[in-house]
């Protein structure tokens, strides 16, 4: 049909070629390139707004894109939903169910308005679901009974009544309290362990990064980086050194920077910046392996670190440094506090309580 689908290869679930979707004047999403590969538990980063659930929308067909393409399964959902979505389950938004139904018999009725034929086999795979989703104790509760947690749950557990290829899940753990949160992380990491692909979207990045090993971030309907977890992680590792005065501080930090000019290329950068208890540390961009040669070249020059630390990256991090304002050459680099008063000031802007 187009070069998209004659290349085909059937470790691709998801293939997006230059996804857009204009609402007037608005760009919900923009050229957007998207690969998901099969087994992948892919997370669609972003803040609210960022274009997330307008991209699974067009993903299932619910709306047509403006422009460009989305292949899933080597068929063009263009032309081809009905056989797309034989083999997709998604949660958009916020599942709805009959409240005084039991969470099984909520399923029964999905199974039938789904066109599950009704018997044996229908009765024993909702008895499946039941077990997958951990909601077996409370079969024969009524739904309105059930925690933000196990409603979430008896949704992912409908989306898999066809024992779908790919799952898609909108936010998922959105509303949930720590324990509903915790409960949703370990039925994805169970998902996965069937040999389903997910596609996750969500805009808090620490549980992302928790279960998912590739991600795309999403900004205003941008693509701003798309990649393995462990490769992103891994360019954002840093080595945290405290040394016992400030003015032994500033010496390190001179060292360091004459030591990268001098050919130390894996120092990649090193900054002054203040850890949790307000005491200034520096953080040096380079590999947690390289601790010992770091302290060795302090130990040189008669420079004994009080504490070093290897940190490795988060999503977060990563996150504010892709789309924080470029810093002007000889500007001072901001501490944490400032980096987290910028991820609250994002995340306001974009109306996320």
């Amino acid at each position: 049909m187009d070069e998209l689908i004659s290349h085909y290869d059937d470790n691709i679930v998801i293939s997006t070629s230059r996804l857009t979707k204009a609402f007037g004047n608005l760009v919900a999403v923009n050229d957007l390139h998207l690969q998901v590969m099969r087994g992948d538990v892919f997370g669609f980063l972003g803040p609210n707004g960022s274009g997330k659930t307008t991209t699974i929308r067009m993903l299932l067909g619910l709306i047509r894109p403006t422009a460009g393409r989305a292949v899933i399964f080597g068929m063009d959902n263009a032309d081809q939903l009905p056989a797309i979505l034989q083999r997709v389950g998604a949660i958009v938004e916020t599942p709805v169910f009959y409240p005084y139904l039991s969470g099984k018999d909520n399923l029964h009725v999905v199974a039938a308005a789904s066109g599950m034929l009704q018997g044996k086999a229908s009765n024993r795979r909702v008895e499946e679901v039941l077990d997958i989703v951990e909601l077996r104790r409370h079969a024969n509760l009524a739904f309105r009974k059930y925690s933000l947690g196990m409603k979430q749950r008896l949704g992912v557990g409908a989306a898999l009544l066809a024992d779908p290829e790919l799952v898609l899940l909108d936010e998922p753990t959105n509303g949930l309290d720590p324990a509903g949160v915790f409960e949703i992380r370990q039925l994805i990491q169970r998902l996965a362990t069937l040999g389903k692909t997910i596609f996750i979207s969500s805009h808090i990045l620490y549980e992302i990064q928790q279960v998912c090993n590739r991600v795309a971030i999403l900004q205003k309907g941008n693509l701003i980086k798309q990649g393995a977890v462990s490769e992103l992680l891994q360019q954002n590792e840093q080595i945290v050194i405290r040394l016992n005065t400030v003015e032994e501080t500033h010496q390190a930090l001179s060292i360091l920077q004459h030591a990268r000019e001098e050919g130390q290329h894996w120092i990649s950068g090193a900054h002054v910046d203040t850890d949790k208890q307000n005491k200034p540390v520096i953080r040096v961009d380079a590999s947690r392996t390289r601790s010992a040669e770091l302290n060795a070249l302090l130990a040189e020059h008669r420079l004994f670190a009080a504490e070093i630390r290897p940190q490795e990256g988060n999503l977060e991090e990563i996150f504010l440094e892709l789309t924080a304002p470029v810093t002007p050459p000889g500007a001072e680099r901001p501490g944490m506090a400032a980096l987290a008063r910028e991820t609250t000031a994002i995340f306001d802007e974009q109306g996320i309580p």
